[in-house]
């Protein structure tokens, strides 16, 4: 595969730090943002951007409203993937528009196979 560029907006340092290793040990690189809130500023400082992992329940702005800047203000056209605990929410996020929804734990021996169908357009939808 070749290298990508991953953001991954997550306020949980370890559920972050999860999606990080995966990403490194497949050559992949990212930028981490804990606070939705500074989405904003980093979203125009990215060279590159290829998936978008965003948490759905984060503090002052949640993955909903997060998903919508990101397509409406800065018309992200990378595939966006809610990266959640709350499985239940699968049908509510494809219906708002998400790309593809992985739930919390990823599985890492599945999770290569995941981005390539994410990265080739092919939505995933996808729980523990």
């Amino acid at each position: 595969m070749a290298e990508i560029h991953a953001l991954i907006i997550e306020n949980n340092p370890f559920n972050a730090e999860v999606l990080e290793r995966l990403l490194v040990s497949m050559g992949g690189s990212f930028t981490t943002v804990q606070d939705s809130m500074l989405v904003d500023s980093v979203i125009s400082t990215l060279d590159r951007l290829d998936v978008v992992f965003l948490d759905l329940e984060m503090p002052k702005r949640d993955g909903y409203e997060t998903l919508r800047i990101l397509r409406q203000d800065f018309a992200v056209t990378a595939p966006i993937v809610a990266y959640t605990v709350h499985t239940s929410e699968m049908d509510e996020a494809r219906a708002i528009g998400f790309d593809g929804f992985l739930g919390k734990p990823v599985d890492p021996a599945r999770f290569p196979d995941l981005l390539s169908h994410i990265l080739a357009g092919h939505s995933v939808w996808e729980t523990p």
